[in-house]
């Protein structure tokens, strides 16, 4: 047989073979399971396409829920304010001012015992107390507004003459300016106020109990917020 015989069978051999491939291919795995192939194939991409979507989505919600995004509920002291009902005394008053006069004969000496008619504050009138210290000094009340912000403290009781910064000679007028340097409760130190009264009755430092805390050294009270004790 020539050349171009040969050729002309190798490729029928070849046709026929790839027909009888074709065929078996087509029962092993049929059309149908070809389909369903495809098809679970395009559900599987969604779906992990939709998880990828959720992901995002969570990212983002929580985002919004970041501590920099919550409201903080910051508290309303009102310490001595008008219409306030805190205060922030410390328990211990400290010592009195350097330069402060004792006196000589006071009323109430030091370790009386002495009951009081003040209010400058909550538990503070009919309380028991004991006198720490008596002074004889120009005593003021004040207004002013404190150094940590909030509202004005008015007719705040007492400040002494010692207490204000650079004061001059005493007593001061009612509606002079002044620097207080007291630091009975915070934000008074170093704020500026307005002398709204004063008096030059013997002032005193008390320790007293009033609503179950004990105080030492409480500045201040005047002779006319004290009786005896029963």
């Amino acid at each position: 047989m020539n050349a171009a015989g040969r050729l002309s069978l190798y490729g029928a051999g070849l046709v026929a073979a790839f027909g009888v491939a074709f065929g078996l291919a087509g029962a092993v795995v049929p059309d149908t399971a070809v389909s369903t192939w495809q098809e679970k194939s395009a559900m599987d991409d969604h779906s992990e396409g939709a998880g990828e979507m959720s992901t995002d989505g969570r990212e983002s919600n929580d985002a919004g829920h970041q501590p920099g995004g919550r409201a903080e509920h910051g508290s309303n002291d009102g310490g001595h304010a008008s219409g306030g009902g805190g205060h922030d005394h410390a328990a211990d008053g400290g010592a009195p001012p350097k330069g402060i006069v004792s006196a000589a004969d006071p009323t109430y000496p030091v370790g009386t015992k002495v009951r009081l008619t003040a209010d400058h504050m909550p538990g503070m009138e009919g309380a028991e107390a004991t006198v720490s210290g008596a002074f004889d000094t120009t005593t003021y009340a004040v207004s002013y507004t404190p150094t940590t912000g909030g509202d004005p403290v008015t007719d705040h009781r007492w400040v002494v003459h010692g207490e204000l910064e650079n004061p001059g000679a005493a007593p001061l007028d009612k509606g002079t300016t002044v620097v207080l340097r007291a630091e009975h409760m915070s934000g008074m130190s170093g704020a500026e106020a307005t002398i709204d009264s004063s008096t030059d009755e013997t002032v005193y430092m008390v320790d007293l109990e009033m609503n179950g805390m004990q105080a030492t050294n409480h500045k201040w009270v005047v002779e006319s917020e004290i009786q005896p004790a029963e």
